[in-house]
């Protein structure tokens, strides 16, 4: 099966086939948005707005994501039953292996004395740092460490017990799993997400989709407004079918948040339980971009003011400190209610999920730590925290 194909001279005529394999409903006529949500606007957002086409070129200018074509395919390939490599507990372990190793070497090369110095503490200081925790919370931690300890002796395996349980205990407020509730005003659930390019947004929406249905028994469809990139539709269609949920999308270049209309209409309609709109990446430096992310929400809310009811922030585990500027970016133009931290398998800096936590406070559903189903998990705080510090190898 072909899940990815160049753009040739047929187009129109391949879009249309794909739109019959794959896009389970009528051919619709498309939705007359309401003209008025865009007064609402402020003044200074409004051109970047009504300009569609600058948002394309801004669109155009974003870097190509690391994983190519052939990989999202396999990744939505990839549902099978993987049980006889563990559980999550040692999937965990063997995904925070390099964020672990890092931090073990750093301490094996700090504690050469057997006592408890303000050397020491600067250099294990250092090495929370380079973990990637980020310098407040790494200076947090080693306040806490040393109380009662100063001046005593110390042994490696007693400075990962008490980091870990400090670490778990800066963590759990933020450990969250994803709650869906019945809406008051009736309707699916809305799960909004969103992220900058290549962090694993349109993966993770097939993993939602596939927990969703399989262990919570909900009706789920899925909006492909990540309609720039035609790729990104395509690698939907293929969750959509892979997972049984509908799919409601457009052909490339349409307005993003008339998609996110017609999707709730679609699933209200339907009766869906849950409804998981994927958006484009986008670079938080990017004014138009981020205005149109914007401009999907205040469309929603013509629907219903509670709407999206969650936004979820993809965050990818190996772009370290960059993920504290992606969070505080996002939040500043939209309401982010809650995160999914991924490719922790891939990254030596897992410290950062800790320092995210510490500093912003921000729910914490998931973490992946691979692509297959399984991979991504409710986020537990104390298993985070002991295999990171490698405690829970065996």
């Amino acid at each position: 099966m072909v899940f990815w194909r160049k753009k040739n001279n047929s187009g129109d005529q391949e879009k249309q086939e794909r739109a019959e394999r794959f896009i389970h409903r009528p051919s619709d006529p498309a939705i007359e948005l309401p003209t008025e949500y865009d007064a609402e606007i402020d003044p200074g957002l409004q051109q970047a707005l009504d300009e569609g086409e600058a948002a394309v070129n801004d669109l155009e200018e974003i870097p190509v994501p690391d994983h190519t074509p052939n990989e999202d395919a396999k990744e939505a390939e990839d549902l099978g039953d993987h049980a006889q490599e563990g559980g999550w507990l040692s999937r965990l372990t063997r995904g925070l292996a390099k964020s672990t190793g890092r931090i073990t070497q750093g301490l094996t090369d700090v504690l050469t004395k057997s006592k408890l110095d303000q050397e020491t503490l600067d250099r294990l200081e250092e090495v929370l740092i380079e973990a990637d925790l980020g310098p407040k919370t790494a200076a947090r931690l080693v306040e806490d460490f040393a109380k009662g300890r100063f001046g005593k002796e110390i042994t490696e395996k007693e400075v990962k017990e008490a980091l870990a349980k400090s670490i778990a205990a800066m963590l759990a407020p933020v450990a969250k799993p994803l709650a869906i509730k019945k809406p008051a005003q009736g309707g699916p659930f809305v799960v909004l997400v969103c992220g900058v390019n290549g962090v694993g947004k349109t993966t993770t929406i097939g993993k939602l989709a596939q927990h969703l249905k399989q262990k919570e028994g909900c009706k789920v469809m899925m909006a492909a407004a990540d309609t720039f990139r035609a790729a990104a539709i395509e690698q939907l269609e293929i969750w959509a079918k892979r997972t049984g949920a509908p799919l409601v999308t457009k052909e490339a270049g349409s307005d993003a948040a008339a998609v996110a209309y017609e999707a709730y209409e679609r699933a209200k309609n339907e009766g869906m339980d849950v409804l998981l709109i994927d958006t484009a990446g986008r670079l938080q430096n990017k004014a138009n971009l981020m205005a149109e992310l914007e401009k999907i929400v205040r469309v929603l809310k013509k629907q219903d003011e509670n709407l999206p009811h969650a936004t979820l922030l993809v965050l990818d585990a190996t772009t370290g400190q960059n993920a504290f500027s992606q969070l505080e970016s996002f939040k500043s133009m939209v309401n982010v209610t809650g995160l999914i931290v991924t490719k922790l398998d891939g990254s030596a800096k897992g410290g950062v999920l800790v320092g995210l936590a510490d500093q912003f406070g921000v729910p914490v559903h998931a973490i992946g730590i691979g692509e297959k189903m399984e991979d991504m998990q409710p986020f537990n705080a104390e298993e985070y925290a002991r295999s990171l510090m490698g405690l829970n190898q065996s």
